[in-house]
């Protein structure tokens, strides 16, 4: 039997999340090519110019990290919320086709050379999918009006038929652009040297999610539950829905596909700290922003110098992970 939560222990888990994320960037820092001694990262940070790899640090290995960090804490989320608006610990963005459309979105950017229409056409693809999805769901003769199996097996069907659409887009795209498509969906981070745009939509995501926190909590026992206490379940359906597309597409813009973050964070974080989600939101978006920091120093560095996809390496530690998840809860 589980002992129960008490504060002491969950503001601990938060205090080690925290520690291990600021240990995987400072790891992400010093690792590379050309190495850099911890001593020398302060120094760099602080703009001394003279500390050795300063320039390597501050202009590649710091913007990197900082956007690995805000992609793994935005899909971390995302998975949360889907969790909770479906009530299914297996249901993720990738699974509802949230990914899907921005993915479509930002492929046909990328297809048509629009490169600096990838970010909305991200956008864009998420929220089409989203409304798609809402829209085939719906059923009047529901309470709620969105019952989460109706809104989990649209999201799989539509997924489906997002992927089909991208296979499309790989073979009708120039030979010489097929290889970085493919590459760009099996996730890279190798392009992200502005990371302001994803800690800024982690930060909005994060707190707007934090502001419905209660709502969640109820919605997590279930949509009648909710209703009884007064909760609009449409409304609150609907805002888990459009933060998670919010999420989904600033990660997949600056990141490409990166799988499993989104479906182990919130699994392991609920293992540790519980299901209260003013709690279990803050640690998903520090224990998704760890894992993905070292998945991309892995990724840059097991072979160096070749980089590896990150999202090959999340998926490397996500299945063993969530495999071992699921026996430790049984």
């Amino acid at each position: 039997m589980r002992p129960p939560l008490t504060l002491a222990r969950t503001t601990g888990t938060l205090a080690v999340l925290a520690t291990a994320a600021l240990a995987a960037v400072a790891i992400a820092l010093a690792s590379g090519s050309v190495g850099v001694a911890f001593r020398d990262i302060a120094g760099a940070l602080t703009g001394d110019a003279q500390a050795e790899g300063a320039a390597v640090v501050r202009d590649l290995r710091l913007p990197r990290a900082l956007a690995a960090f805000a992609v793994g804490g935005l899909l971390a989320i995302a998975g949360a919320l889907m969790q909770v608006l479906l009530r299914n610990a297996l249901a993720d963005p990738y699974v509802l086709g949230i990914s899907g459309g921005a993915s479509v979105g930002a492929l046909g950017a990328l297809m048509i050379g629009a490169s600096a229409l990838i970010g909305p056409s991200a956008f864009a693809g998420a929220l089409l999918s989203t409304l798609v999805v809402f829209a085939i769901a719906r059923s009047d003769t529901e309470r709620a009006a969105w019952a989460p199996t109706r809104l989990l097996l649209t999201g799989i069907v539509i997924a489906a038929g997002w992927g089909a659409v991208i296979a499309l887009l790989l073979a009708l795209a120039p030979a010489a652009q097929v290889k970085g498509m493919v590459y760009w969906l099996l996730g890279d981070l190798a392009g992200a040297s502005d990371p302001v745009a994803p800690l800024a939509v982690l930060g909005v995501t994060l707190v707007a999610a934090l502001a419905i926190a209660r709502d969640l909590n109820a919605l997590s026992h279930g949509t009648l539950d909710a209703a009884a206490l007064g909760v609009s379940v449409p409304r609150i359906s609907l805002a888990l829905y459009a933060l998670a597309a919010l999420a989904t597409a600033a990660a997949v813009t600056t990141a490409g596909s990166v799988g499993f973050v989104g479906l182990i964070v919130p699994h392991a974080m609920r293992l540790a700290i519980g299901n209260d989600q003013r709690l279990l939101l803050p640690a998903c978006a520090l224990g998704g922003g760890t894992l993905l920091v070292i998945a991309d120093t892995l990724a840059r560095t097991i072979v160096a110098p070749l980089e590896l996809p990150v999202g090959v390496l999340t998926a490397l530690i996500g299945v063993p992970a969530f495999l071992w998840l699921l026996g430790r809860e049984r």
